[in-house]
């Protein structure tokens, strides 16, 4: 491990050095490299650079002991050795969660897809708030979210609804949300007070990068312009701007009439479309590698029961982890990060413990 991490060291200085020449300015996408991989490289130089000043302190508080005859000099060496030494069991642990291979994902946007499933207007009801929750989450760490496609039902639920969250790392936070969530409660429309178990699926997928080669030639997807269906507003029902899109080997359809331009709602689709195939030969690897997948906490199959919301009894239940939380109304306002910072750390446990197992 010491030998990598001082390999690291030494090339981030070459990045550091490259950074500062002044040859750099005339290639911006080389600059722009760099700059991201000293990003990602500085908090792992930083925990090493003070592992290795507190190693050095205590070795410093060793050899006082060994020489210094004088008992206050010796309980202050014993005091600072104690200290280094619980630092440098932090900064292993913190160490070794910084050298597990990152997703290369982690800092994309990313699409979100939920879909009311088990307990008709119920369950749109409990989408429509869902992607509100994802929304004020999204704020609150000052991301962009942006509606791509929705599907309303009249008393204000959506049964379905796809929007962008773009911002860095969103990947990294939003992609433990894949899964069934389920909602226990007491519907406004029943007479009785009888609690219902509703069902909804969210989806999380990477947004592709443009740079990364999907092959989809144009004969497998057809293309169909119409009239945007809506509440209103300048050319909606009026033009031909909506489009979907038909992916035949996979079946993906794409319905896209957010914009007001037939192009701008084209491109939307088509990124869409690329993102989703991309997501399908990410599943198929994660398929493919099943001990990888048990490693991870539910960032793949979506068929999995995730969450429980139950909102007689106010509380919110992670059933991966077995985290259960009695703040229902703060959840559900994007107060998440309690059960993300949750998911995060088990993640990296189970991780660590296969690498510390050889596996």
């Amino acid at each position: 491990m010491f030998d990598k991490l001082d390999s690291v060291m030494l090339h981030y200085e070459e990045i550091q050095r490259e950074l500062s020449s002044p040859d750099i300015a005339s290639d911006q996408k080389r600059f722009r490299s760099l700059m991201k991989e000293q990003s990602d490289l500085a908090p792992l130089v930083e925990a090493y650079s003070e592992y290795r000043e507190c190693r050095q302190a205590a070795d410093e508080s060793l050899q006082m002991l060994e020489e210094e005859t004088d008992e206050e000099m010796r309980d202050l060496a014993k005091e600072e050795l104690a200290e280094s030494r619980k630092r440098i069991g932090e900064l292993e642990d913190r160490i070794k969660i910084l050298l597990l291979p990152k997703d290369p994902n982690d800092d994309k946007n990313v699409i979100v897809e939920i879909r009311a499933g088990a307990g008709g207007d119920e369950a749109a009801l409990f989408a429509a708030e869902v992607y509100r929750m994802y929304v004020h989450y999204a704020e609150g760490r000052g991301w962009r979210s942006e509606i791509l496609d929705f599907e309303e039902i009249g008393i204000g639920g959506m049964k379905s609804v796809s929007f962008m969250i773009r911002g860095q790392g969103a990947y990294s936070r939003m992609k433990y949300e894949s899964g069934v969530h389920r909602v226990q409660r007491v519907p406004a429309t029943e007479s009785g007070g009888r609690i219902h178990t509703s069902t909804i699926t969210v989806a999380v997928i990477p947004e592709v990068d443009e740079d990364i080669v999907i092959d989809i030639p144009e004969k497998d997807v057809r293309i169909d312009v119409m009239r945007a269906s809506g509440n209103g507003g300048q050319c909606v029902n009026t033009t031909d701007s909506a489009v979907r899109l038909t992916h035949y080997p996979t079946g993906i359809v794409i319905y896209s009439q957010t914009e007001k331009s037939q192009l701008q709602n084209k491109a939307k689709a088509w990124a869409l479309l690329r993102s989703k195939l991309y997501d399908l030969e990410m599943q198929k690897r994660h398929d493919e590698e099943a001990d990888l997948r048990r490693s991870q906490i539910g960032t793949g199959d979506r068929s999995e029961k995730i969450r429980t919301y139950n909102f007689p009894q106010g509380r919110v239940t992670d059933h991966r982890i077995k985290l259960t939380l009695y703040k229902i109304d703060a959840i559900m306002n994007g107060d998440l990060d309690e059960i993300l910072d949750s998911l995060t750390a088990a993640d990296q446990a189970a991780k660590l413990l296969k690498m510390n197992s050889g596996i």
